[in-house]
């Protein structure tokens, strides 16, 4: 019995390491592509192996990047299983595998597009921290592409990987989501440059950076105004893209004073974002009815 309190500790920690939050909706974000891309009823076996191919890579994904910024987390994220002593290195090393091979087994079961757009992001995944985090900008990119990805991959698993509307949410989704990870940049200044990385914020200043998000920001909003001015998704679509958006701009507002809060605020407006696409494609469906 006295062994079960650590046990159940390490549990925890491995399951932290997944971030559940951010995988699970990493999942719903490749079933909406999905749905986006070919309604309801399309290849269901598919949608279901790339959704469990997303989870398990974005889950081997965070657990890998925790791994290689263990060090940096010691400052930036103490509270982190490995930080405080949940989860050993190896241990966290181990478990990304075997999540990693997860993913593998589940994109076997998809179409051969969809399994090439699953090795490139598990390559991204794997070099991330490595390669691309500490590069100004790039590593923001690399992380702008996997989000945005997740829709196209979800395409991809039922054939529709070139649907305008599939294409247009994953550009909206990749900016947004850069314009996040600089205000991320932001926030993480201090390990970072503890660390000796070059992250954007680092290299031409916090403010210099917010400037940069927050017009990478605007081309996302004006891109989400394409799928209603090319008639593809009417005014229910617009109606619900347009608070999104107004979300996504007041909180890279606030960025430039709380750059943890916005973070998080255009996290909420991505979704909402989101959400308006599977609006829009179930009016029509709906319509077609």
């Amino acid at each position: 019995m006295a062994s079960s309190g650590p046990d159940r500790a390490t549990v925890r920690g491995l399951l932290e390491l997944t971030r559940p939050g951010n995988a699970v909706a990493a999942g719903v974000l490749t079933f909406t592509g999905a749905f986006v891309a070919a309604g309801i009823g399309l290849g269901p076996i598919a949608v279901v192996a790339a959704v469990a191919a997303t989870v398990f890579a974005t889950a081997a994904g965070n657990a890998v990047n925790d791994y290689f910024d263990r060090d940096i987390d010691r400052i930036n994220r103490p509270d982190r299983p490995i930080p405080r002593g949940a989860v050993s290195a190896r241990g966290a090393l181990a478990f990304s595998v075997a999540l990693f091979l997860g993913a593998v087994a589940a994109a076997l079961a998809l179409p051969m597009l969809a399994v090439a757009i699953a090795v490139v992001n598990l390559l991204a995944l794997v070099a991330y921290t490595e390669v691309f985090k500490g590069l100004p900008g790039v590593g923001n990119a690399v992380v702008s592409y996997l989000t945005g990805s997740t829709f196209l991959f979800g395409a991809a698993a039922v054939g529709r990987l070139a649907d305008p509307a599939v294409l247009v949410l994953f550009a909206l989704a990749a900016l947004a989501t850069l314009t996040r990870e600089i205000v991320k940049d932001v926030e993480d200044v201090s390990g970072d440059r503890e660390e000796g990385l070059r992250t954007l914020p680092i290299v031409v200043g916090e403010r210099a950076a917010l400037r940069v998000g927050a017009v990478v920001m605007g081309v996302a909003v004006l891109a989400s105004a394409v799928p209603f001015l090319m008639d593809t998704f009417g005014i229910v679509y617009l109606l619900l893209v347009l608070p999104a958006d107004g979300v996504m701009l007041a909180a890279v507002r606030a960025s430039f004073s709380a750059p943890s809060i916005a973070q998080r605020r255009l996290k909420r407006g991505m979704f909402l974002a989101a959400a308006a696409f599977v609006a829009g494609r179930a009016v029509e469906i709906v319509g077609a009815v």
